[in-house]
């Protein structure tokens, strides 16, 4: 049964190759880091602080498309983690049916967060991360500069 979790702290570093979202366990302890690209964490902050931008970028367009083809979404599924990268799905609602649609977790919460859609991640990808957090050394980063917390 997947597990409802919460988009907890990004934390951005322009000067750095690597930005950090951070997902915890709603009603629960569990925790976890997930890599992801800069472009995909400003557009993260972009969207919860409700920062309008002249354009749409990718993330807006997607929204927009969806919506203009009746359809909404309803949650983001990450279902898989494979050699240190995680697997996520848009589950959309069309005329009734669930489509479920592949994306990269970062897009997906991207394209979700300002209009607060759930994120649930599979009790299988939580049991692995439990599991490889006990082979290898904890994940660490300096967090003091340009930390954004939620």
């Amino acid at each position: 049964m997947p597990v409802q979790m919460e988009l907890s702290r990004i934390l951005i570093r322009e000067m750095a190759d690597i930005q950090i979202i951070e997902l915890s366990e709603i009603g629960g302890e569990r925790t976890f880091p997930i890599v992801i690209g800069l472009p995909e964490a400003f557009a993260i902050e972009r969207r919860l602080k409700g920062i309008e931008i002249p354009r749409p970028q990718t993330h807006d367009l997607l929204a927009s498309t969806i919506k203009y083809l009746g359809a909404e979404l309803q949650e983001i599924h990450i279902n898989d983690l494979n050699e240190g990268t995680f697997f996520a799905q848009l589950r959309l609602n069309h005329e009734g049916q669930v489509v479920e649609i592949d994306s990269r977790p970062s897009d997906a919460i991207a394209l979700g967060i300002s209009e607060g859609v759930p994120i649930f991640v599979a009790e299988h990808v939580l049991d692995q991360i439990e599991a490889e957090k006990g082979d290898e050394p904890p994940f660490e980063i300096d967090i003091e500069e340009d930390e954004s917390d939620w």
